[in-house]
């Protein structure tokens, strides 16, 4: 029986959210996308998490769809349309609108959060004790989920490749907390970090999905952190100090 693990991605809001944080990333001009870039970073993102069995909503389903008929209109145009036709709209133009009305409502949105804790620490109240919260110090070149997700990509094509033609394994599922503390062991012996692809030795798909959750919910715990000198390059993994 096939497990689907339900993993929420904090970081993204939708597809929209997804695509914005690409734009971004990668330093894309929104106002002239390339249509086959987003979409090959686009699919990388959601073939993944399909490949690991990690359920995705179906939004990002009719994102993938929208943006493959986007690509075949741009690559392969209507060798039929002739001069005098009507002004036929650019396939990335709804788009592109889509995507600066969401930007406008985020960039809203986080301004009247940054309000809100202004006006927070206007109200008087009566003198409390606050406990001093831990801080963090992560440093420039921290990977983000999509990096990570870029890695466990080529993971999964290694494994792809890598696999015997006949065998039979016996599949056992790996609690999600035991990865957690056995990650936490292998970064807590290396001062100089550890390379993302030595935490999957074994190549059982049960084990994979452990450990690329394992690491998800050790880097929202600020427990560890991720660096990557630039796109595409090996990522390293240190113990949060």
């Amino acid at each position: 029986m096939t497990i689907q693990y339900e993993v929420k991605l904090d970081q993204f809001e939708g597809p929209l959210d997804l695509l914005l944080h690409l734009i971004n990333k990668y330093e894309i001009d929104i106002y002239d996308i390339p249509v086959a870039e987003i979409t090959a970073q686009y699919l990388t993102y959601i073939h993944t998490m399909q490949q690991l069995e990690l359920n995705i909503a179906s939004e990002y389903l009719v994102m993938a769809a929208t943006l493959l008929e986007m690509k075949s209109k741009v690559l392969l145009p209507n060798p039929t349309i002739e001069m005098e036709e009507e002004y036929e709209e650019d396939p990335r133009e709804e788009l592109m609108r889509r995507l600066i009305e969401y930007r406008k409502y985020k960039e809203a949105a986080e301004q009247l959060k940054e309000r809100e804790m202004e006006q927070s620490h206007v109200l008087t109240r009566p003198p409390i004790h606050i406990e001093r919260e831990e801080t963090f110090n992560v440093p420039e070149g921290a990977a983000d989920v999509l990096d990570m997700i870029q890695a466990m990509s080529k993971i999964l094509e290694r494994r792809k490749w890598n696999q015997p033609i006949e065998t039979t394994v016996q599949r056992r599922e790996i609690p999600i907390k035991e990865r957690m503390s056995e990650i936490i062991d292998l970064v807590s012996d290396k001062k100089t970090g550890i390379s993302f692809y030595q935490l999957f030795p074994q190549q059982s798909k049960s084990y994979l999905v452990a450990t690329f959750i394992a690491v998800l919910e050790l880097m929202k715990l600020n427990e560890i952190y991720c660096i990557q000198e630039d796109h595409f390059d090996d990522l390293i993994i240190f113990k949060q100090i």
